[in-house]
């Protein structure tokens, strides 16, 4: 019987080309280290960003973690891995790349924080995210900095859409034209002068801003944006010298996640597409009276250092509780988010890490929560205080995300 290559078997047409670029330059270059991985990001927390798009969580089993499937479709290096299995204790988690030089970086990074240790089944596969049928289904895919790498994006789309389960939920992250109008312009220069993708390429492209005049606007711009992200030799090639490479504008996204028949449930960095970032006044107010989608194509024009689109998908539509009402929350229980930095305490870093004062209400109430047995309902939390005020706290803790509301 043949030998399966799985660098060519039910892959991109990118992918030897794309798979040999990675294996000369592992992506991402961060560091190897001893430990768990520093700090957290929500987005790689499936409890917080199921929270996030679907406005509750469901029940826990009777004993341990919700059992998360969770795929890492392009883990590159295992910096997304790492936090995977380290955020998600409990989950099952499969990695795959089409790399075998990324891999062997992600085994070493994932063996010298214990990643294996959190989650209930870790593994690294070297195969296509085109090629997986056979591991469905997932609750939760993290694709970040993948799909735009494929001569067909939208196939990648529909066959990581086939493995969610009915309410799973995708996180893409793909590049954006109005950012990277520098890169584009260096990508296609070193492309007239024949670099090459391999270390000729990384040594003249780095000689090519050590040449340009002082004043020139792509190095300039390079220095003062770039120049950091890029210091690692693998992150400049990923950077400048990729072979394969797509970006969209909001319009092209929108109709590259309908392709794949999911749907758009939100960005993961909201911040950036809210209209009082960039405007105030009688501006803001005229923005604010736009549909949501029209707020996002405002932002878009104004704000050309956009370089990414990140955001969230789901299979089928998540209808999202309505917590407007005191008895639908104070009938549900909570768990604490565990992206939080400075738990327990009134000045916390909240899942962004930007600061977060808890009122002593607050405090008062998550401190309650777990104390109290699990399961137990927000109403029923030992804190003697009226309905309305513990709803009132109830909601607040949950619009600053501190608070998870879990269904019964």
């Amino acid at each position: 019987m043949p030998v399966r290559d799985p660098v060519t078997a039910n892959t991109d047409a990118a992918t030897p080309v794309v798979s040999a670029f990675y294996d000369r330059f592992p992506y991402p270059g961060d560091p190897l280290q001893d430990g768990a991985p520093p700090g957290y990001n929500w987005r790689w927390c499936v409890d917080s960003a199921r929270a996030f798009v679907a406005g509750a969580l469901p029940p826990r089993p009777a004993a341990g973690p919700r059992p998360w499937r969770i795929l890492d479709a392009g883990c590159g290096t295992g910096v997304s891995t790492d936090y995977l299995a380290h955020l998600n204790p409990g989950a099952e988690i499969l990695a795959v790349d089409i790399s075998a030089g990324t891999l062997e970086v992600a085994r070493e990074r994932t063996r010298r924080s214990g990643a294996a240790g959190q989650a209930s089944s870790l593994r690294f596969e070297q195969r296509s995210l085109l090629d997986l049928g056979g591991e469905a289904p997932f609750d939760y895919i993290n694709s970040v900095g993948v799909l735009h790498h494929l001569r067909e994006p939208e196939a990648g789309l529909k066959a990581l859409a086939a493995l969610l389960k009915p309410g799973g939920v995708l996180h893409l992250f793909l590049y954006a034209d109005g950012g990277r109008w520098e890169i584009h312009r260096t990508q296609r220069a070193l492309s007239l002068l024949g670099v090459g993708t391999g270390e000729e390429g990384l040594r003249l492209g780095r000689g090519l801003y050590e040449v340009l005049p002082a004043s020139n606007r792509l190095r300039r711009h390079h220095e003062q944006r770039w120049a950091l992200d890029t210091a690692a030799d693998a992150n400049f090639a990923d950077m400048y010298l990729h072979p394969q490479e797509t970006s969209y504008n909001l319009q092209r996204l929108m109709a590259f996640v309908a392709s794949a028949d999911l749907r758009f449930v939100g960005f993961s960095n909201p911040e950036v597409w809210d209209p009082a970032r960039l405007l105030q006044g009688e501006l803001l107010e005229r923005a604010q009276a736009l549909p949501v989608e029209q707020q996002w194509a405002l932002i878009e024009d104004l704000d050309p250092d956009i370089s990414h689109f990140e955001f969230f998908l789901s299979q089928g539509e998540l209808v999202r509780p309505d917590w407007g009402s005191d008895g639908a929350l104070l009938a549900v229980s909570g768990e604490r988010n565990r992206c939080l930095w400075g738990w327990p305490g009134l000045a916390l870093l909240d899942s962004d890490m930007a600061p977060l004062d808890l009122s002593p209400d607050g405090l008062a109430m998550m401190q309650a929560l777990e104390l109290a047995p699990a399961g137990t309902p927000l109403g029923q939390l030992a804190l003697g205080w009226e309905s309305q005020r513990q709803a009132a706290v109830a909601r607040t803790l949950v619009a600053q995300r501190v608070l998870l509301p879990v269904l019964a």
